[in-house]
C-alpha cells in the first residue's frame, strides 16, 4: 500500500509538471528551435530537387533562401494562431468575465509565444552569424524588441493580447520572401512579381499600420486596466509598438517607392 501511495504521488507530480507553465515554456521554446532546424534542412533538400535555379546561387544566397523558408513557415503559423487567439477565440473577448483582458493567458497562448520565441532566437543567431548578409541593424532592433515583449508576456502571462496583435504583422513576411525568391530566380519582370508587389502594399497597410492604430486605440479604451500593469510592462507597451510603428512606416514608404519603380519600368 505504501508503494502504491508513492506511485500515485509520483504520477501526480509528473502530471502537474507536464502541465506547469515552466514545462510549457521550455518545451515550446526548444520545440520552436528544433522546428526551425527541421524546416531549414527540408528546404535544402526539396529546393535543390525542385528548383533548378537553386544550384546556381552563391552559398550566401542558398543560406538566405533556406532562412527565408523558415521565416515563411513561422509567419504563416504565428499569424494564424495570433489571429485566432486575439480576435476569434473567447480568451481576450470583452464579453468574458474572467478578469482584465490584459491579464489573461492560457496554456495554448503561452505555448504559441514559446514557439515564436524559439524562432526569434534561431533567426537572431543566424543574422549575427552571417551579419550583415541576412539583415542589417534594423533587423537586429526588430528582433530584440520582439523578443523582449514576447519573453515578458510568455513568462508573466500579462499583455499577451497586445503581443499577438503585433505578431499578426508577420503576415507580411511571406510576400516579402516571395519577392526575394522571384528576384533571385530572374522573374523580376514577371506578372507574379508585380501582383506580389500590390499584395505586399495591401498586407503591410492592414497588418503593420492599421492594426497598430487599432492596438493603440484598444490600449486607450482599456486604460483603466492597463494602468494597473507593472511599470516595466507599461514601458514595453508604450515603447515597443511605437518604435515598430515608426519602422513599419519607413519600410512601407520604401515598399511603395519600389512598386512605383516597377510600374514605371513596365510602361
Amino acid at each position: 500500500m505504501e508503494i502504491s501511495g508513492y506511485q500515485t504521488r509520483a504520477e501526480l507530480l509528473l502530471r502537474n509538471y507536464m502541465l506547469s507553465d515552466s514545462f510549457v515554456i521550455y518545451s515550446s521554446v526548444i520545440g520552436g528551435i528544433f522546428a526551425c532546424k527541421l524546416v531549414y534542412d527540408l528546404s535544402q533538400i526539396f529546393t535543390s530537387i525542385y528548383f533548378k535555379c537553386y544550384a546556381k546561387l552563391s552559398k550566401s544566397q542558398q543560406v538566405e533562401w533556406n532562412n527565408r523558408s523558415v521565416s515563411t513557415v513561422h509567419a504563416i503559423l504565428v499569424t494564424t494562431m495570433s489571429l485566432y487567439l486575439a480576435f476569434w477565440s473567447d480568451l481576450f473577448s470583452d464579453n468574458q468575465l474572467s478578469g482584465p483582458v490584459i491579464m489573461r493567458s492560457s496554456t495554448l497562448s503561452t505555448f504559441v509565444l514559446g514557439v515564436s520565441m524559439g524562432y526569434f532566437l534561431t533567426d537572431l543567431a543566424m543574422i549575427l552569424w552571417f551579419y550583415p548578409s541576412l539583415g542589417g541593424l534594423e533587423y537586429l532592433v526588430h528582433h530584440l524588441l520582439s523578443m523582449v515583449a514576447v519573453t515578458y508576456a510568455m513568462l508573466t502571462g500579462k499583455g499577451q493580447l497586445y503581443v499577438f496583435m503585433v505578431l499578426v504583422s508577420e503576415a507580411t513576411t511571406p510576400g516579402i520572401n516571395l519577392r526575394w525568391y522571384l528576384d533571385v530566380a530572374g522573374m523580376k519582370k514577371s506578372k507574379a512579381y508585380l501582383v506580389n508587389g500590390f499584395m505586399m502594399v495591401f498586407a503591410w497597410l492592414v497588418a503593420r499600420i492599421l492594426l497598430f492604430i487599432y492596438l493603440f486605440y484598444h490600449v486607450y479604451i482599456h486604460y483603466e486596466e492597463v494602468k494597473h500593469l507593472p511599470s516595466f510592462a507599461i514601458f514595453l507597451l508604450s515603447v515597443v509598438p511605437l518604435i515598430l510603428t515608426v519602422m513599419n512606416l519607413v519600410w512601407f514608404w520604401k515598399i511603395v517607392k519600389g512598386l512605383k519603380k516597377t510600374l514605371v519600368k513596365r510602361q
